[in-house]
């Protein structure tokens, strides 16, 4: 990130979620970053692509995220990546395979399952939740049931559960879409080389869909920077976009 260009920050959102689910994050980071460039991309079977397979390995997944990328003209110049949960695993991928078009990366509450155990990955007390959301027919409901379980603001929960349904109604993520993007999240072990590029983890200590020991696992096995937020949930850029973007000012350093 020494380079005199101006940054390209990519964002990646994760499981069952599209680009329109950044909500007022991204309007933010461009305020941050008013000479950057910000893409937002969506993973296969969302967003723009929903009616699109999606694939069952994050290798593939990658290849189509990236194929997106490069046909949009995105790949111009090294682009730094800031991702979350399923988008973060994508998005390493991405660095691992293909150095020379990442700058560097943030990665926001994310797991391996070479380096966590299933029940830190997906933790056992959002089991039966997972279950109750799956079975609920009510788009709003259902929406405002995931709200719930990735967001510790609870004064939001509302609206962003209302926007949150529009999405789904316009763009709607198929069960079987989800289901392939779980299959790719649960079996992804990423090559044990160190990545040559700056690495920032950002988790929540709040998360109570995915332990905050998985990035603390991350972290100690590749010796990167790992921050964390004091109570916010699995979805960090809604709970506190701000602490976000504080933490990429300045970043690598």
């Amino acid at each position: 990130m020494a380079s005199q260009q101006p940054l390209h920050w990519v964002l990646l959102r994760g499981l069952a979620r599209e680009s329109a689910h950044w909500g007022a994050f991204v309007p933010l980071l461009k305020a941050r970053f008013p000479d950057a460039q910000v893409t937002v991309l969506d993973l296969p079977g969302a967003g723009r692509g929903y009616q699109h397979v999606s694939p069952c390995s994050i290798r593939a997944i990658t290849e189509r995220v990236r194929g997106d990328a490069s046909a949009q003209g995105r790949l111009q110049q090294p682009v730094t990546l800031l991702a979350v949960s399923l988008g973060a695993m994508v998005g390493w991928e991405w660095l691992q395979s293909y150095p020379d078009e990442v700058r560097g990366a943030v990665l926001i509450n994310t797991s391996f399952a070479s380096l966590s155990p299933f029940y830190q990955r997906l933790r056992w007390q959002s089991y039966g939740h997972f279950f109750a959301l799956a079975m609920q027919r009510d788009v709003y409901r259902r929406e405002l049931g995931v709200v719930r379980l990735v967001s510790n603001r609870p004064d939001q929960h509302v609206s962003i559960a209302k926007e949150w349904a529009k999405i789904q109604a316009e763009r709607p993520i198929s069960f079987n879409n989800s289901l392939r993007q779980i299959v790719a999240a649960a079996t992804y072990r990423p090559a044990h080389d160190k990545p040559k590029q700056p690495v920032l983890l950002l988790n929540g200590k709040g998360d109570r869909l995915v332990s905050p020991a998985c990035s603390v696992a991350i972290q100690q096995k590749w010796q990167l920077e790992l921050r964390s937020h004091p109570w916010a949930g699995h979805d960090l850029t809604t709970d506190d976009g701000e602490w976000v973007v504080s933490q990429l000012q300045g970043w690598p350093g």
